[in-house]
């Protein structure tokens, strides 16, 4: 009798931890459906100019992605422009599946007239992150969007929950089209975008803006803005009149609280601020300004929206607040070194943020990039180590897995800590040693602010210095709290480094955020290798997987004679090459419906009642 009721309690327990993860994952995350139609719309007219604006479902900027940690986010993106099409995901680091990112190196572009469904989860994240078209210069006309990662209930946030929480989407714009601009880079020098727009509007008190920003606050709340950099070239000093702001976040990373005047926000870089309606009900102006400019308050360039308090009477008077010299550097530097991790709140995880740390890591390897520009074939190019990003036909990502790279790159073709004799056009794809803690130095000889982002991680930024880089440089880091972020700004004739750890398969995009740079070269790959086949460790590709260059949709007559066999036709002259084991059977563009709910748990639950139903059955059997 005893050894009957050990043996049902140890199948009853056997149950118990075959369903706990179900249980978890149910209790803890949800699937988002969105549908998203991508369009151009010639009457928006943010500055009073014709010209075409990147719409998703007619919004601009677009809808809100309102997640919670561990959510599985599918966006069924329908492509009505009249360029090929991708969205990336900044800042969402696509854990174990690279597939999802949204990059020339990762994915097939959406062709005009077709439909994909990213299908993406934001696992172990919180924060404040954004979207944007990451081809074809798409960027400069709009289809960015917000992304908010809420922290799950049963984990606690290290600040009082805020009255309300607004998104503030600001950057620069060009008076022009998109597409003339794009046009233009190849054959001259184009001047910097001559605009801000804060949530896609005009400056306040200009004649030119069709309509201004405003945010409604009560007296004696306070609320979380969360503040993104959705533009192309110009970092941005952002303040409130007469309202002091308490920094919390950054890019998925809590941080020690600061009491802030002014904020530096650079090209890609999010960040949430606590702001507290504590003074006379009135209106108050909110500023943008852009760095190294000599913009003046009336300049289209100076970005302005209003705080009104809601029972304000008063319009906003006085003069715009003052920001530090656009031109000072070190206040910028200071003040991004005195953004520090908060080593003692939880995240997306109960444990302290702290307990994963850089002060005693041991450093695998070095990748030293320099970002400069070079004439190649008589076109000014930008440059990492002498090397301008060549955009391969086919995504390196699908070289990589039906053909390890033959015929598209080459692993380690250039260096990853010297530049180039020659400047050269080249596919640059870097390998690090997974699991191996990366030192990453980033040299900047260009005379602007740069912006580096790395997809799929975030990073340590452990040193920014003035001057040439060195060894002797190291002695100058901070090992102790250095924040975790996936976007650090480069100063001029400046270095910063920063650490990784490359525990993420894949194939990840190391790039400039500013998106002339970024478009004319400034970019690589960074290949992580895990051996391991085990999904656990990467995940296969998306059943909708899309085809193109040396790998086409193979004929459906040729699929008919096997079922079983993957839907892949190498191209005309693609070399020959056998598909990995299990390639996914995949059609160009699915067009499956979607629902634009927000569906909570919609398949999760069903793993888990037949997991139940099995688990008991086999105990009444047993």
């Amino acid at each position: 009798m005893a050894a009957g009721s050990a043996g049902a309690r140890f199948k009853l327990v056997t149950c118990a931890i075959v369903l706990l993860p179900f249980l978890v994952t149910i209790a803890t995350s949800a699937d988002i459906f969105l549908d998203w139609h991508v369009s151009t719309d010639i009457n928006l007219k943010p500055v009073s100019t014709d010209q075409p604006v990147i719409t998703i479902n007619g919004l601009f900027p677009g809808p809100l992605i309102n997640a919670t940690t561990n959510d599985v986010v599918h966006v069924n993106v329908f492509n009505d422009l009249d360029d090929p099409l991708l969205f990336t995901w900044n800042g969402i680091q696509q854990r174990l599946d690279s597939w999802e990112d949204g990059v020339s190196g990762t994915d097939c572009p959406i062709q005009p007239g077709r439909n994909w469904t990213y299908e993406f989860q934001t696992k172990d994240q919180i924060g404040t992150f954004s979207y944007f078209p990451s081809i074809n210069f798409l960027k400069a006309g709009g289809g960015f969007g917000p992304i908010r990662v809420n922290n799950r209930p049963v984990i606690s946030v290290p600040f009082p929950k805020p009255e309300a929480e607004f998104d503030l989407l600001i950057g620069d714009w060009y008076s022009s089209s998109y597409k003339d601009i794009r046009s233009r880079l190849n054959t001259s020098d184009v001047l910097p975008p001559d605009w801000m727009l804060i949530n896609g509007k005009g400056p306040f008190m200009n004649n030119l803006s069709l309509s201004y920003e405003t945010f409604n606050v009560t007296q004696g709340k306070s609320y979380l803005l969360r503040i993104s950099n959705v533009g192309t070239a110009w970092s941005f000093n952002f303040r409130i009149q007469n309202h002091q702001m308490v920094l919390v976040e950054t890019e998925g990373s809590y941080v020690n609280q600061i009491e802030l005047e002014s904020l530096d926000v650079h090209v890609g870089q999010s960040y949430s601020v606590l702001v507290t309606a504590n003074q006379s009900a009135a209106d108050y102006y909110i500023v943008a300004s852009p760095k190294m400019s000599n913009a003046t308050n009336n300049n289209t360039l100076v970005g302005v929206a209003i705080l009104h308090y809601d029972n304000s009477t008063a319009p906003a008077t006085g003069s715009l607040p003052s920001g530090p010299d656009p031109f000072d550097v070190q206040f910028s530097i200071n003040q991004t070194k005195s953004i520090r991790w908060n080593l003692t709140t939880g995240a997306a995880r109960p444990n302290p943020q702290g307990t994963f740390n850089v002060r005693n890591v041991t450093i695998a390897e070095t990748f030293i990039f320099q970002a400069s520009t070079a004439v190649i074939d008589g076109l000014s190019r930008y440059t990492v180590n002498n090397v301008s990003y060549l955009t391969p036909n086919t995504p390196l990502k699908l070289a990589d897995y039906f053909s390890n790279g033959t015929g598209v790159y080459e692993l380690d073709a250039y260096s990853k800590n010297t530049s180039n004799a020659n400047a050269v056009r080249g596919v640059f794809v870097a390998s690090a040693l997974y699991k191996g803690w990366t030192e990453i130095v980033l040299k900047n000889n260009l005379d602007i602010i740069d912006t580096w982002h790395l997809d799929g991680y975030s990073f340590f930024v452990v040193g920014i210095g003035e001057g040439e880089w060195n060894p002797e440089s190291r002695s100058s880091y901070n090992l102790y709290d250095p924040v975790a972020r996936s976007t650090v700004p480069v100063y001029p004739g400046g270095w910063s480094a920063v650490y990784v750890y490359p525990d993420n398969p894949g194939i990840w995009n190391l790039r400039s955020q500013n998106l002339e740079s970024w478009y004319l070269g400034e970019e690589l790959y960074v290949r992580v290798y895990d051996a391991d086949p085990n999904p656990a460790k990467e995940k296969p590709p998306p059943q909708n997987l899309l085809l193109c260059g040396l790998f086409q949709p193979s004929p459906p007559s040729l699929k008919a004679h096997n079922p079983n066999a993957p839907s892949v036709s190498p191209a005309p002259n693609a070399p020959s090459v056998s598909p990995a084991p299990n390639a996914p059977s995949v059609s160009p563009a699915p067009n499956a419906p979607a629902s634009k709910a927000y569906n909570p748990h919609r398949t999760r639950p069903l793993i888990a009642v037949i997991t139940t139903a099995l688990c008991f059955l086999y105990i009444g059997l047993h």
